[in-house]
């Protein structure tokens, strides 16, 4: 639509939405929609445009001349610089409302169908629940080490001293590194010019508070061998909770974050830990959800979900390191897994025998696996599927249906290719029963759903 918007007009406005990128949703005068970021519904604001697009402008407040009922005073002290969190600057309890109506405008418009969730299980904190995080390292504009998270939608680092919702020593284990690379003349690594060797600072916790740190290089090595074991010394001798220190040799020049190559300098290069009762091995490569509190949340109602009887065979889809399957599992169900990560197949088997569980996990992409011979003959009773923020999409989605389970159980990150693939599985013959919603990642843009379906069994 045309418009006489420009950049740099103030334009006074009532924030009418919110959007899933936490920007505040108006309409200018002419009718252009206007988002106008760290804003929610309700907001009145004095804002100024710094972008006019065909069909949008963005806006940034420049004041806010009535706060909404849903404001928040609190937050983060880089809320709206980094790209972590967008959701620091309203309540939680408006966050989870809003994530709420997020999956059930899913359900109604995309899937069509008339299911909605029966429950939305907020988390019990939304603070330092995070139990990894990965850190960029570069230089500022005046040439000096910087290391944080990134801007939205930029690869500019913002530079901070504590994440609200991760793990309170991880900046600390950040800084010490980033400290001995420059003390050691350790280049960091510059995106533009492809120079420089230290990359990255990977982190996980258990909740144990055990910790796994992986430096991502663009380099073999971290200085010479002598380096690296000083390396190992000086970090465990500042943090004894670090069990293991990992090399990842990542020397590609697109966004990978990871490499292809990995090297133990320390420990055994795995993370050891626990969850609904069960013990797990984790490699750095792996998949490992990143809110343990409200893993067991999901699970739970994933379990209750598939009601499991004896003797029953699941097929667990996406499996990662099996923590799905072997923490729904019964002492007496035949599970078997199925995941693409080479490693992350070597810690399923392993977690099986770990926690005493007979369980056999494939190495197949999940599209690949369903046309897998071992899988057409399985016969499963339950399904579960917890693919990644893209879904399974609709081809796997039938292929999955044609393994005629009478329960499937889909687990999603991302509310608008859960609803596809529900339509999907509809079309196959499995309708949806039960839906419940749960937050994983407080203060994010990020929601989980578990969906159960059952097959509908056709008269005649």
């Amino acid at each position: 639509m045309k418009t006489s918007l420009k950049k740099n007009d103030r334009l006074d406005l009532i924030i009418t939405d919110t959007d899933k990128n936490g920007n505040g949703v108006s309409h200018a005068a002419d009718g252009l929609t206007v988002f106008v970021k760290n804003t929610c519904a309700g907001d009145h604001v004095l804002a100024k445009v710094i972008k006019v697009l065909k069909s949008y402008a963005v806006a940034i407040p420049e004041a806010i001349l009535q706060p909404s009922a849903d404001r928040s005073a609190g937050g983060c002290a880089v809320a709206g610089q980094c790209g972590g969190c967008v959701f620091q600057h309203i309540t939680y309890e408006a966050e989870c409302r809003f994530k709420a109506q997020t999956i059930d405008a899913a359900f109604e418009r995309i899937a069509k169908l008339p299911i909605r969730l029966s429950a939305f299980h907020a988390a019990r904190s939304e603070n330092a629940y995070r139990n990894k995080a990965v850190y960029p390292v570069g230089t500022d504009k005046n040439g000096l080490p910087i290391s944080g998270f990134y801007a939205p939608v930029s690869h500019r680092i913002v530079r901070h001293e504590s994440c609200a919702i991760g793990q309170p020593l991880f900046p600390s284990v950040r800084d010490a590194v980033l400290a001995f690379a420059v003390q050691k003349n350790i280049s960091l690594y510059d995106e533009q010019t492809r120079k420089g060797i230290l990359r990255g600072i990977y982190l996980r916790a258990a909740v144990s508070g055990e910790m796994i740190l992986t430096l991502i290089l663009a380099a073999e090595h971290f200085g010479s061998q002598d380096c690296e074991r000083d390396f190992c010394r000086y970090i465990k001798e500042r943090f004894a909770q670090i069990c293991s220190i990992v090399i990842n040799v990542n020397t590609k020049s697109s966004n990978a974050v990871l490499g292809d190559k990995w090297r133990v300098l320390d420990g055994d290069g795995y993370l050891y830990d626990e969850l609904c009762g069960k013990r797990f091995r984790v490699s750095p490569a792996a998949f490992w959800q990143v809110n343990h509190a409200q893993a067991e949340v999901l699970y739970g109602i994933a379990a209750r979900f598939a009601a499991l009887l004896p003797g029953e065979k699941l097929l667990d889809l996406y499996c990662g390191t099996g923590s799905v399957g072997l923490c729904i599992a019964g002492a007496d169900t035949r599970l078997t897994g199925v995941e693409i990560v080479p490693e992350a197949v070597e810690d399923a088997a392993f977690n099986a025998l770990l926690n005493g569980m007979d369980a056999q996990f494939l190495c197949l992409d999940a599209t690949c696996a369903l046309e897998d011979p071992r899988l057409l003959a399985l016969a499963p009773d339950v399904i579960t599927i917890d693919p990644p923020r893209k879904g399974c999409g609709v081809d796997s989605a039938r292929k999955i249906a044609a393994l005629g389970a009478k329960r499937i159980v889909y687990i999603s990150c991302d509310p608008a290719t859960l609803a596809r693939d529900l339509a999907a599985f509809s079309d196959c013959g499995y309708l949806p029963l039960k839906a419940e919603g749960v937050d994983m990642f407080p203060r994010t843009a990020h929601v989980e759903c578990v969906v159960l379906m059952s097959r509908i069994e056709k008269e005649g």
